[in-house]
């Protein structure tokens, strides 16, 4: 429950206890728990784990209410991690989830929380940047809206997977129903615009300057071939935050965990084992 919001989350792994390490999972835009499937099964062996639908998406609640700026998904995470009592917590985030994940953790600091001890970034957004060409359509919501009611969900998410990925043949179609599946409400369309419309805030210059305090241990994936958000952000917040080491996978776009899903969780373990407390 966060306020009056509830989000829909899964928990896998062990119950919540004094020296299980709780690992968070905050996806992408346009995306959902979906995105984690291969790492969620790997890391409950390890801890618990709490994937979230972020508003809007999933099957988490999708009101009109306006409030879909990665500022108004940070305050209900947050909201979640105190409500649940998470402790011992590793945010993951990807894309958008990742700029959600830094912004939560800013949040979690300010309000004095020692629950908060790593953060995972994979591909994350976190400074001005090009948007991709599917986030820049909500420019025009009534084209974005009437090109998936013309053309289906699955035509303009295959599509969209393809082009955001290093190689196009490894997109298989129980990938494209996992993430169309979502997106075929109009309450779920009208979400994606709002979210793609507000994805820039206008005081991004404030947030980005605060990175730099942020220092518990970092990861930072980075697909070398990413389209969506170009390794140059990455590198710019290894250089930014403290405590923060980048890993970039060749042969990889946006979807490391989707993409190379074997290689890229060795690379998550191997930063656990080295960060345990």
């Amino acid at each position: 429950m966060t306020g009056e919001l509830r989000l829909h989350i899964e928990r896998l792994g062990q119950d919540p206890a004094p020296g299980v390490a709780t690992y968070l999972l905050i996806h992408g835009y346009g995306a959902s728990g979906f995105t984690w499937r291969h790492w969620a099964l790997q890391l409950a062996q390890r801890g618990h784990v709490v994937q979230v639908d972020m508003k809007g998406f999933g099957q988490s609640p999708k009101p009109d209410d306006g409030r879909y700026a990665p500022s108004d998904h940070a305050e209900l995470v947050h909201k979640l991690v105190d409500t649940l009592g998470l402790q011992s917590l590793t945010v993951i985030g990807h894309s958008l989830g990742g700029g959600v994940a830094l912004l939560t953790a800013l949040r979690l600091m300010d309000a004095g929380a020692s629950c908060l001890e790593r953060l995972v970034i994979v591909g994350g957004a976190a400074y001005e940047q090009r948007l991709p060409p599917f986030v820049g359509l909500a420019e025009r919501p009534r084209l974005g809206s009437f090109l998936f009611r013309l053309v289906g969900a699955e035509r303009v998410v295959a599509r969209v997977l393809r082009s955001i990925v290093h190689d196009p043949s490894g997109v298989s179609p129980d990938q494209v129903l996992g993430y169309a599946g979502p997106l075929r409400s109009p309450e779920a369309i009208r979400a994606l615009i709002d979210t793609a419309r507000q994805i820039v805030p206008a005081d991004l210059h404030m947030t980005t300057g605060r990175y730099k305090e942020i220092d518990v241990p970092t990861l930072l994936l980075w697909g070398r071939g990413d389209r969506v958000v170009p390794l140059a952000v990455g590198e710019r917040l290894a250089r930014a935050m403290p405590n923060a080491r980048l890993h970039v996978m060749e042969s990889c776009g946006h979807l490391p965990a989707e993409e190379r899903p074997d290689e890229s969780f060795a690379v998550v373990a191997r930063f656990l084992d080295a960060t345990d407390c």
